[in-house]
């Protein structure tokens, strides 16, 4: 017979659960040190095989935070969208791309680095703080903290994922209107089944990276045909 967890278990997963909730906890402490402006940032795109890295910087007013902010990748379509409509009416925020051409040139990382940095300077109001999910700061002008997983623990940098994303998804799905049959509308450019399916079939866009293994092997094959085509007979 399964033993029942004790009360003291019970609490502890409980407090557990809270915590993977983001707060406005290291914010309203820099707030109360007199740091302000204080921004949260995040990017969105680093895996797919087509479309741009997109990273967005948000400034919180402390006084009308929406509810329900959370981590972009747990919420909804619905819900992300909802929350990116109230965070855009009441917050400073601001959105910066990384092009397949950079992410080709530079790598991903620095691309995504390169956007964060981006989107913090383009910001309305220059903040004196940055909180930036992940494990490396970046130079804005202004100090900034790194915070792994900070889309989870931070409600400022939980926004930025939410804009970065309904940002990026929008995005895909215009791409997906002139570039029908890869279904980025509903794979955002990740490389599932049905996408790898259509690179067989159509072979590369302009807005796939040739950077990434998949791509870089049919732009290979694609090249050979070409090339075998023009060898004399």
């Amino acid at each position: 017979m399964a033993r029942k967890p004790t009360t003291n278990q019970t609490r502890s997963a409980a407090r557990a659960s809270a915590i993977l909730r983001p707060t406005f906890r290291r914010e309203r402490r820099a707030l109360n040190a007199g740091i302000f402006p204080v921004a949260g940032c995040d990017e969105v795109g680093r895996g797919p095989l087509a479309g741009p890295v997109v990273a967005a910087a948000v400034v919180l007013d402390p006084d009308r935070i929406p509810r329900g902010l959370n981590d972009s990748k747990k919420l909804d379509a619905a819900t992300r969208e909802a929350l990116y409509e109230k965070i855009c009416e009441t917050a400073q925020v601001s959105v910066a791309f990384g092009s397949t051409e950079r992410i080709d040139r530079d790598n991903i990382l620095q691309a995504s680095l390169w956007a964060l940095t981006r989107a913090v300077r383009a910001l309305p109001v220059r903040p004196k703080l940055v909180f930036v999910d992940g494990n490396k700061a970046i130079d804005c002008g202004c100090e900034c903290e790194a915070v792994v997983s900070g889309d989870a623990l931070l409600l400022s940098v939980a926004a930025a994922s939410i804009v970065a994303k309904v940002t990026r998804d929008r995005l895909m799905a215009r791409l997906a209107l002139e570039c029908p049959g890869y279904g980025f509308e509903r794979n955002m450019g990740y490389g599932v089944p049905e996408h790898l399916a259509a690179l067989d079939r159509l072979g590369p866009t302009v807005h796939h990276r040739r950077s990434f293994a998949p791509v870089a092997a049919r732009w290979a094959e694609r090249n050979a045909a070409t090339a075998g085509a023009l060898d004399p007979v």
